[in-house]
């Protein structure tokens, strides 16, 4: 989904910005960002930490290029399917929901539509509408305790979670999403990587293990286009994204940024995506 469209469906609400025209610069702000965006992690990150030899860009890449291959379906057992329905938390709040539809599999990421997904192997299945892929963990009888989630070069594991606690997640993140309310901490978490990235010196120490290796190869490229914008004038909360983003406005001298950002339950950051305007 494009910067342009994703970012159409918003409601300006500003927070911390004075200027009462705000409203009605971010929508412009928003009309104006095609194609010059950057991110620095996919934005459902990995709810397990994986080691940072196992994090480093190259093999991050080479992890893309293979998700980026053209894959083959294959003929299965259909009774192994009722192995994998259930669902898995994939982040602190983000659910994945696997069900079942005859001898069809479908997966479905917190309030998105349901997406069928295509057998490669008895335990690994394919998008079309993307380039990623999802495996499954099992116990020996075949029961999947976890998901992985192959996507942007990264390896996302989601445990098996009972549908009580899964309800209770969608229950919370739809009272969140509806009162447009920002995780604790996200505003913070955000200025202080934007003072740091125009000091020339990116705190990747509050980022996951996978965001700051994500994010380690952009810094150079990060802190030009921040010293285009020149220095931050005010940051404005926009709203909740429907992956469970916040998402803000900043206003620099010479710019305007839209950006998301999640953070992990010990505070870090968990995903991060900038988007510039004008």
């Amino acid at each position: 989904m494009s910067a342009k469209s994703s970012l159409a469906r918003l409601t300006p609400k500003s927070r911390t910005c004075s200027s009462s025209g705000v409203a009605e610069m971010s929508r412009k702000a928003c009309k104006l960002l095609a194609g010059c965006a950057f991110a620095l992690a996919a934005l459902g990150a990995a709810a397990a930490v994986q080691a940072a030899a196992q994090l480093d860009p190259q093999t991050i890449r080479q992890r893309l290029e293979e998700q980026k291959k053209p894959r083959q379906e294959v003929r299965i057992d259909p009774a192994i399917l009722s192995n994998y329905v259930g669902n898995y938390l994939l982040q602190s709040h983000r659910v994945i929901t696997v069900s079942r539809k005859d001898n069809h599999l479908l997966t479905q990421i917190g309030v998105d539509d349901p997406v069928e997904v295509y057998p490669e192997s008895a335990n690994k299945f394919f998008y079309k509408t993307a380039a990623a892929q999802i495996s499954f963990i099992t116990e020996p009888e075949g029961r999947a305790t976890a998901l992985v989630l192959h996507k942007g070069g990264l390896e996302r594991t989601a445990p098996r979670i009972d549908e009580a606690d899964a309800q209770k997640l969608r229950d919370d993140f739809a009272k969140r999403l509806k009162a447009e309310t920002p995780l604790p901490g996200s505003e913070a978490a955000l200025r202080h990587q934007i003072e740091s990235i125009e000091q020339g010196n990116p705190d990747l120490s509050a980022m996951s293990d996978e965001l700051a290796a994500a994010t380690r190869p952009q810094v150079p490229r990060m802190e030009r286009r921040f010293a285009l914008a020149g220095p931050l004038q005010s940051l404005s909360f926009l709203g909740v994204g429907s992956a469970g983003t916040d998402i803000y406005e900043a206003r620099f001298a010479k710019s305007v940024m839209i950006s998301r950002i999640v953070l992990a339950p010990d505070g870090k950051i968990f995903g991060l995506l900038f988007q510039w305007g004008p």
